[in-house]
């Protein structure tokens, strides 16, 4: 098994000291930074958004995993693509036209991901996969971090797999959400490729070692 990609997620770190948190994850073995954008609209809270997309783009040396959890994303797909950055992520539940939003987020030269809230049925995906770059499995309801994993989300990156290798799509699966080394290795023995991780990494003693730590996480089951 190939390691996992690793997106430490921003909505964690200690934006007081936003350039050496920036620092600490371009030494780190992160492979992308997660950029959690809330509207108070589709989720009950408010994030970020440009301003602070801008100078992540700048201070930050790993590609920009961009999470849509806001209401008619396509008003700002282009600005978000502008902004720097590399993966854009749509929720479902909030698309009634994805298949056009997939398309328009690869046509703006960005990978199309499509993120699931815990109660979405994976096999809803299934007309839309040949669109798909990244799908994110969110282990808890969005909107907060800090929140308690959901253990059915093990079995549901299960069925995802499945349902990609059953319809010949290459998509990665993403999980977001109470991710650490407690639930790491069950996640990728699951089928999951890249692990979002906040509380797990940036409160940690050691940030950087929590990176690694994920990153090489066993997945061999104990005899």
């Amino acid at each position: 098994m190939s390691l996992p990609a690793i997106a430490p997620s921003l909505l964690a770190a200690n934006f007081a000291h936003l350039d050496r948190e920036m620092d600490m994850i371009n030494r780190s073995e992160a492979d992308y930074l997660h950029f959690d954008v809330m509207d108070g609209e589709f989720v009950p809270n408010i994030s970020f958004g440009f301003p602070l997309l801008e100078v992540a783009h700048n201070l930050c040396k790993k590609p920009l995993d961009v999470h849509l959890m806001i209401t008619q994303p396509d008003r700002y797909l282009a600005d978000f693509a502008k902004g720097g950055a590399a993966v854009i992520q749509v929720h479902y539940e909030a698309c009634p036209h994805l298949h056009r939003t997939l398309a328009h987020i690869r046509e703006l030269g960005c990978e199309a991901g499509v993120a699931l809230n815990p109660h979405t049925p994976v096999e809803l995906l299934k007309d839309v996969l040949a669109e798909i770059d990244v799908v994110l499995i969110m282990s808890v309801n969005p909107g907060f971090g800090g929140q308690s994993f959901i253990p059915h989300t093990i079995r549901k990156v299960a069925q995802l797999k499945q349902l990609l290798l059953a319809n010949g799509s290459s998509a990665r699966i993403e999980v977001d959400g109470g991710v650490s080394l407690a639930n790491a290795a069950d996640l990728l023995r699951a089928g999951a490729d890249t692990l979002v991780a906040g509380s797990s990494v940036f409160k940690a003693a050691d940030p950087e070692a929590a990176i690694r730590e994920l990153k090489h996480v066993s997945t061999t089951v104990p005899a």
